[in-house]
């Protein structure tokens, strides 16, 4: 059986994880996780070493840029993502943060959010209850969303819905692709709304690598502003990067809202056995060709919920 292993960095594992969310498999004793695609079965272990194997294991490994390394398994003098640490001073200055919310979620869009915090403001979001989203309930992020807003801090939000997103993957996009672009418009439409000299930097909470990152942007033609951070858990460290986060978050709630008030019942979240149902459910009652409105039908879960019926 053809196979490739790869040595790739946590955040490209976490990515990967997300990514292959519907597709997951019991994973054997010591990975991370295991997935199984039309091309590949893939292994992640802690050991940051990820197995492809199957029918085409290059098709699937290309999607992480693994072909295009140099010896990924063998670390580099100056690697590039070096360029783009964190500086300490940052996380205590003005800046603007990135984040999304959806992404691994069956139904619903991805939304996108960018927010500039100044140096002053950072005491008063704490006190707020500004902090990783992760950590907080549904009803205390729509209400801490509603205070930031209020404070009048430059924002930009930007909703990928349903029709759009597939529209996209059968152009040949990855959600790695979109989630890069989302990020990259929302980030530009706040240095446009600020002097862009006002920011000390720029962190996006990171879900793939820089380099890639940069070709996804580079592919149409843009390019990444200056003084551009990545940080994996970027909202456990960052005021602006929760609170983009949060900002997110709350238009992927209401998103959903909406969508379970057009599908006549609630629409979970995630990509579990219930969303299988509530999929098997909505295709019932108003045909599959409705299902492009509501889901990222890409996903597994489409081909689970046909089974159910």
């Amino acid at each position: 059986m053809p196979q490739q292993v790869h040595k790739l960095s946590q955040a490209t594992i976490d990515t990967m994880q997300t990514y292959y969310t519907s597709m997951l498999e019991t994973a054997p004793q010591g990975a991370v996780f295991r997935a199984k695609t039309q091309h590949a079965v893939i292994t992640a272990y802690k050991s940051g070493k990820v197995l492809f194997q199957g029918k085409d294991p290059k098709a699937e490994a290309e999607k992480w840029a693994v072909g295009n390394q140099e010896n990924p398994a063998k670390p580099k003098k100056n690697r590039p993502s070096t360029a783009f640490t964190t500086p300490e001073t940052l996380l205590t200055g003005s800046h603007i943060g990135s984040d999304e919310a959806g992404t691994g979620d069956y139904f619903g869009p991805i939304t996108t959010a960018a927010v500039f915090i100044k140096k002053d403001q950072i005491a008063l979001l704490k006190e707020l209850g500004v902090k990783d989203s992760k950590n907080l309930s549904d009803p205390t992020i729509r209400q801490i969303a509603g205070d930031i807003l209020k404070l009048e801090m430059p924002y930009s939000l930007l909703v990928l819905r349903n029709e759009k997103y597939n529209h996209l993957q059968k152009q040949g996009w990855s959600q790695g692709k979109m989630k890069a672009m989302l990020h990259h418009h929302v980030i530009t439409n706040v240095l446009n709304k600020i002097d862009p000299a006002q920011a000390e930097g720029i962190l996006i909470d990171q879900f793939c690598e820089p380099a890639i990152y940069k070709h996804h942007i580079a592919s149409e033609r843009e390019k990444l502003p200056e003084a551009t951070y990545f940080m994996t858990k970027a909202e456990t460290y960052s005021i602006a990067v929760a609170a983009a986060s949060i900002i997110a978050r709350t238009s992927f709630l209401k998103e959903m809202d909406q969508l379970s008030e057009k599908a006549g019942f609630t629409i979970p979240k995630g990509a579990s056995g219930r969303v299988d149902q509530a999929a098997a459910r909505l295709i019932k009652s108003k045909g599959q060709e409705k299902l492009n409105a509501f889901a990222k039908t890409h996903f597994a879960n489409t081909k689970k919920a046909l089974g159910r019926l």
